[in-house]
């Protein structure tokens, strides 16, 4: 998935916490942050802790890849450029953003 926002980030975790069928208290206990703050990251806060953010990833069984130009452009072609490039990670955003 190509993350570019802080909005993009936010739909997708709030995306994942509720396909677990987590709520934000349960999350936010677990990644020792409070439910105030995993509120407003989930609305797209584009100026948060890191830390927080990836305690918030850890907690949500998520992680950050970074890609070099290379590969994103081989990704787009369609060609396989690891592991994960099976996965139609944009389809995911995408079910996430119209949320």
């Amino acid at each position: 998935m190509r993350i570019i926002t802080a909005r993009d980030l936010a739909a997708a975790v709030r995306g994942r916490r509720q396909d677990l069928g987590w709520t934000q208290a349960a999350v936010a206990e677990a990644a020792n942050v409070s439910r105030k703050w995993l509120g407003e990251f989930e609305r797209g806060k584009s100026t948060v802790d890191l830390t927080h953010v990836l305690n918030v990833l850890d907690v949500l069984g998520l992680s950050i890849q970074t890609v070099t130009s290379r590969e994103q452009t081989e990704t787009q072609l369609g060609e396989p450029s690891g592991p994960d490039a099976r996965v139609h990670l944009d389809d995911l955003l995408t079910g996430y953003l119209e949320q």
